[in-house]
């Protein structure tokens, strides 16, 4: 996996670049479908909804390892199906949703590139949006391997 961090002047940035041993059909689904999206991203099951399309929301109650759980809701700000997801997270305190960007590029029919990056407002924001991302995606990829050998 690659990384890298920018500060650019309007805000610090991480990007996170990934190949997965799945084809992009596969990863898109895992990304967009609420069953298969709760076992692999921390979320209760159940608790997933998505309308995923342009303007539609989505929601998860995530859990955490010490057993807390925490509601997250968004919104979709640009879906191009099995290339383009940019995912927008309602954050208390900000005006605005913050937004993720997922790109996938299918590289053959068992491995897709996945790119995910973000601009936060502080370091430390970057910082912690980072960890939770390299967590989802060692976790996305564990899920795929899984998938694949049932």
């Amino acid at each position: 996996m690659s990384t890298e961090q920018t500060t650019p002047a309007n805000g610090f940035s991480y990007k996170l670049t990934r190949t997965l041993d799945a084809s992009a059909v596969k990863v898109w689904r895992a990304w967009t479908t609420p069953e298969q999206y709760a076992r692999w991203a921390y979320a209760v099951a159940g608790s997933v909804e998505m309308d995923v399309r342009p303007g539609g929301v989505w929601k998860a109650t995530m859990a955490t390892p010490d057993g807390g759980q925490f509601p997250l809701t968004g919104s979709y700000l640009e879906v191009a199906e099995r290339r383009l997801l940019v995912v927008g997270m309602d954050v208390p305190g900000k005006p605005a949703p913050v937004a993720m960007t997922v790109e996938l590029d299918e590289r053959n029919d068992h491995h897709t590139q996945i790119v995910l990056h973000q601009t936060c407002d502080t370091a430390e924001e970057r910082d912690m949006a980072e960890q939770g991302s390299t967590m989802l995606l060692d976790s996305l990829s564990a899920f795929l391997t899984d998938e694949a050998s049932n």
